[in-house]
């Protein structure tokens, strides 16, 4: 768990130093993105052959090496002096990071019995749904009161001790020696890297009017589309086709998909919202939003409690957990630009509440009949699929927002007449010069009241696709009750 939550809050630690990054490494405002975009990119790609190089070369000599390559990976990335070796380290970074959450998850699952295992992923996933939560947090204390070289370096001494326990600790499973899928796995990664860049470098290239976003969705179309139908007809595929027989599975990864949506997405909209509409700090802002991940805890301990005695379904939690956070998105879509802090902390934690509630009974479904030896595959398709839908999320998000801003500031900029504005246009010509602040402040007013209703509709939006996703819970089957002496549950 700790190399689990020391490389989640390396998702979002790094956003809130970019623009000390960019002073510091000379970067422009459109190259100091590839900062981010080449960790996402490089751990997407890498994430789908987890389950084979852990049955290659051992799950614990990966975890092993994977730990100590992340942690060399940060201490490269804080002490890079060019943009051009800031991007290389954080490929690196990306890479090694890409094997932890699959491998943490299997582990989690490997060394507890079926009877404890909703506690066991209540516990794993805390740290996927509280890390990005504290990472702008942890990042803007660290970046206003140290430097921006310690949103890396601090990975350094929990690196080291999560190394010494691990290999104190970690247990192993057997080798298995499987054929690698250099195909299957070309096409894969040149599907997930062009979708990646086109949503990354989307809203910068104005979407569809630039030929390197053209060129990245025929890429991704065609990469992606050969690889599911030789995934289904080709020899020795990088997925196991008896995966997809387990409809647990499959229903699980769509709806990690709007998990990953709708909380990165929510995540990626908040924290500027509040800085730029509200004026809060990045710290406080960060604040503001640690309710949510206290609501997470509550409900991820309390739900794996009432599963493992059999006092709530594990399918009736997700439903409920969507049907929370759908509302609390609702509720969000109602904020106006006259409001205290109280409705960010009720909204949030309502919202955690919801999320916990998904997140991990979810999990428990995903892997229930599920043979020990596909976890590791099942892990890594889980964790890849809700880092799509992270991307897709913030993305489409982001997207909207810009052009809805644009709209409503046009509509409203038609409806700053001399007749509505009650005499300002008189006062503004007698004043002159001087006038043109007074037309400033009413342009500013505009743009602030355009950009809340852009931040509504998104929110808007994204209750109405949480809200879609509950009838899909019917889809899910009820696990068989865990046998005491089940021997997939023996540690290793």
């Amino acid at each position: 768990m700790m190399a689990t939550i020391m490389q989640i809050l390396d998702t979002t630690i790094a956003n809130v130093a970019i623009p000390h990054m960019q002073a510091s490494l000379g970067a422009t405002r459109d190259t100091i993105n590839w900062v981010l975009t080449s960790y996402i990119v490089a751990s997407a790609i890498a994430i789908p052959i987890t389950g084979w190089l852990s049955d290659r070369i051992g799950s614990r000599n990966l975890f092993l090496i994977s730990t100590v390559g992340f942690v060399i990976a940060s201490a490269m990335c804080g002490a890079a002096q060019t943009l051009e070796e800031m991007v290389a380290f954080r490929i690196l970074q990306g890479i090694t990071a890409a094997f932890l959450n699959p491998l943490s998850q299997t582990v989690m699952l490997d060394i507890n019995a079926p009877k404890d295992q909703p506690k066991a992923m209540s516990i794993w996933g805390m740290g996927i749904m509280v890390g990005p939560i504290m990472g702008p947090l942890i990042g803007g204390y660290l970046t206003d009161n140290f430097d921006w070289r310690w949103v890396f370096y601090v990975n350094l001494p929990v690196g080291v001790v999560t190394f010494a326990l691990l290999w104190w600790l970690l247990p192993s499973r057997a080798i298995r020696k499987r054929q690698f899928d250099v195909f299957g796995f070309s096409l894969l990664a040149i599907g997930i890297a062009s979708l990646q860049l086109m949503l990354d470098r989307g809203q910068d290239q104005d979407w569809f009017s630039s030929t390197e976003i053209w060129i990245e969705m025929l890429a991704a179309v065609i990469a992606l589309w050969m690889f599911v139908v030789h995934l289904f007809t080709g020899k020795n595929p990088m997925f196991e086709r008896e995966l997809w027989k387990h409809r647990n599975l499959v229903t699980g990864i769509f709806f990690m998909l709007v998990i990953g949506l709708v909380m990165m997405a929510t995540m990626a909209l908040l924290p500027p919202m509040l800085q730029n509409l509200y004026g809060y700090s990045v710290f406080d802002a960060g604040l503001l939003l640690m309710p949510r991940g206290v609501g997470v805890l509550i409900t991820m301990f309390a739900g794996a409690q009432l599963i493992q005695r059999g006092w709530l379904d594990p399918r009736w939690s997700v439903g409920i957990g969507l049907t929370i956070a759908a509302a609390s998105l609702w509720e969000m879509s109602g904020w106006t630009l006259v409001m205290g802090s109280t409705p960010f902390i009720l909204s949030g934690f309502i919202q955690g509440l919801g999320l916990g509630l998904v997140f991990m009974p979810l999990n428990g479904l995903a892997f229930a009949g599920l043979p020990p030896h596909f976890r590791t595959e099942a892990s890594s398709l889980l964790n890849l699929l809700r880092n799509v839908g992270a991307s897709v999320g913030i993305s489409a998000v982001s997207s909207i927002l810009a052009q809805n801003i644009q709209r409503s500031h046009q509509y409203l900029s038609e409806h700053v007449t001399a007749t509505t504005m009650n005499g300002v246009g008189a006062i503004v010509q007698e004043l002159g010069v001087q006038g043109s602040v007074v037309t400033g402040m009413i342009d500013a007013e505009v743009n602030r009241q355009a950009a809340m209703i852009a931040y509504l509709n998104d929110y808007w939006l994204m209750a109405i696709v949480t809200a879609i996703s509950v009838p899909l819970v019917v889809l899910l089957q009820k696990p068989a009750a865990p046998m005491k002496n089940d021997p997939s549950a023996a540690g290793h």
